[in-house]
């Protein structure tokens, strides 16, 4: 019978209405209790902290993925998180760029808090839990599970700020379905090798600077000002800056800061196609565009690259480009 760890967090999963609004006060046990009944599953669990996702911090993150090591380490057959939406996606793709375990991570929550009329919460747990205990999702990495659908953690975003279905992965899709006990399997997630992070040390600080019609440099000179060992651009379209952005992010490339670009769409990879200030420019003078990645993903891909390799980070960023694929190959003519 597979073992599970529950491991909660928080989150609207765990949030109950108060007079001040709601709070993520409700433990492990209640949740896995309204779960239902789990035939097949022997289900332990344990409760790290409870807060809303959008009070975590990285020290915050590089402890949660270092308790899912640890209940790794009890000789379970997976893991699952329960964690606020918000910043679910960041906490995964951290997750995910160190796990080096075939065993599962399944990362979950809801829209709808613990004591609502008709939470959502109690399924996608139930859900989590038959995902990680499944032979499909072995050397799958860190997943993602919401409203039927499991995602790989890099490229999956949270698209829905009230609605059930509040993720997908654009331009790549779910990597498993399921359906009551059933999970099936859609597409495999390409991975490179887990990053050697140090998970006592801080990261070091990198902002995502935006670009928006007639942006100069304030907040890119801002960011450097503030400490930043790297930089994000969250760029237009396919890539582009305004010309004032682009020529700061030149200098600070060429002063040995890393600058890596990623767009404000929410589907489609960043391209070198346009000069005057575009991805072209950005590209030529050494800025790094990161596919199809988020910002926020974008952001602690570099974090840690520059944690564990300080001296060549963006070697480490292009590796970790090099291997993923924006389409995952699609199993048995299912579409995501």
């Amino acid at each position: 019978m597979p073992r599970i760890h529950l491991l909660a967090t928080g989150g609207t999963i765990a949030s109950r209405r108060g007079p001040g609004g709601l709070a993520s006060v409700t433990p492990a046990a209640d949740l896995l209790a309204a779960a239902g009944p789990l035939d097949g599953l022997t289900v332990t669990s344990s409760d790290l902290r409870t807060v809303g996702s959008f009070a975590l911090t990285t020290a915050d993150l590089r402890e949660l993925v270092t308790e899912v090591r640890r209940c790794l380490a009890e000789d379970v057959d997976g893991v699952v998180v329960t964690h606020g939406t918000d910043t679910m996606e960041e906490s995964a793709f951290l997750a995910d760029l160190v796990h080096d375990d075939p065993r599962p991570v399944v990362v979950t929550g809801a829209q709808r808090p613990f004591d609502s009329p008709a939470p959502d919460g109690p399924r996608n747990l139930a859900d989590a839990l038959r995902v990680a205990a499944a032979p499909v999702a072995r050397d799958a990495g860190v997943l993602l599970c919401f409203d039927g659908l499991a995602f790989a953690a890099r490229g999956v975003r949270k698209v829905e700020t009230l609605r059930s279905g509040a993720f997908a992965a654009p331009g790549r899709g779910p990597v498993l379905r399921v359906d009551g006990n059933a999970v099936t399997a859609l597409a495999r997630p390409v991975r490179g090798p887990a990053l050697p992070l140090d998970l006592k040390a801080e990261l070091p600080r990198v902002d995502v600077v935006p670009l928006y019609l007639g942006a100069d440099d304030a907040l890119l000179r801002s960011a450097v000002t503030a400490g930043a060992a790297g930089v994000v651009l969250e760029a237009f379209g396919a890539g582009n800056a305004t010309p004032a952005v682009a020529a700061a992010a030149a200098g600070l490339v060429a002063g040995g800061l890393p600058v890596l670009v990623c767009s404000r769409v929410p589907s489609g990879p960043v391209a070198p196609l346009y000069t005057g200030g575009g991805g072209a420019d950005l590209a030529r003078d050494g800025a790094v565009l990161a596919g199809d990645l988020s910002p926020w993903q974008a952001r602690l891909l570099l974090a840690a690259a520059l944690a564990v390799a300080p001296l060549d980070p963006l070697a480490v960023v292009r590796d970790h480009l090099s291997t993923g694929n924006p389409t995952p190959h699609r199993l048995d003519g299912e579409q995501g």
